[in-house]
């Protein structure tokens, strides 16, 4: 269910999102804000999956807004933009933008865009295909792109769900934190182990909000395996 946050100054935009993002894409929500502050605020109050984002807004400029949560996040984000001005398409795609629409748009044709950079960011390395993985309490099933812990249901952005693959898929085994990175974010990411260690705490609270055990171990310095904690260890 994707949770989608509409950041722009025009009301009339904010409701046309609001109406017609669920009308056409089942199951999404939709948080709106009219300012950069607010658009922050509900950001890291929230964790969208998404993020729309006006270049022109009163306060806080949506280049800044881009800025701050491209420095701890990688919520994909496409800006919205009444300019014609090729500049500032390629300054917000260098700043960290994964795509660009021009005002006034087609919901269709915006909804097809964000589809497309989902599939891209949750990776063909999670192949529907494949049998779900269990390790311990915890399940994922590739084909509804879900995870359970003890049966019940573990809210993940793509990036999160993409970092749990992998721990997954080599539960037992200590992945490097560049092997980590590459599969990720791919061979040409910029990412540090510092913003490595973010995700895997978020993805760790996450699995422990719903009753799940500490499973993630940081090997320090090398990098993280999921482990599956022992029988006798649940009865103590």
């Amino acid at each position: 269910m994707p949770r989608i946050l509409a950041v722009d100054d025009d009301p009339q935009i904010r409701n046309l999102l609001c109406e017609a993002l669920p009308l056409h894409w089942q199951r999404t929500t939709v948080a709106t804000a009219s300012d950069g502050d607010e658009a922050l605020q509900i950001f890291f109050a929230q964790e969208p999956d998404f993020v729309l984002l006006d270049l022109v807004l009163p306060g806080l400029m949506g280049f800044e807004v881009l800025r701050q949560i491209r420095q701890v996040s990688d919520t994909p984000i496409i800006l919205l933009t009444s300019r014609s001005d090729e500049t500032d398409h390629v300054r917000g795609l260098q700043f960290g933008a994964d795509d660009y629409v021009v005002k006034p748009f087609s919901t269709l044709a915006l909804i097809a865009r964000m589809r497309a950079i989902l599939r891209r960011t949750t990776s063909s390395s999670l192949r529907e295909g494949d049998p779900d993985i269990t390790v311990g309490p915890l399940t994922l099933s590739l084909g509804s792109r879900q995870v359970a812990v003890h049966g019940r249901p573990v809210d993940l952005t793509p990036r999160e769900l993409k970092l749990l693959y992998h721990l997954a898929r080599n539960a037992g085994q200590v992945m490097t934190h560049e092997t980590l990175m590459t599969r990720v974010w791919g061979l040409d990411s910029y990412r540090t182990a510092d913003h490595l260690r973010v995700y895997v705490s978020r993805l760790q609270a996450k699995i422990e909000h719903v009753g799940g055990p500490r499973c993630i171990e940081n090997k320090r310095g090398f990098g993280y395996r999921l482990v599956a904690p022992s029988p006798i260890a649940n009865q103590r």
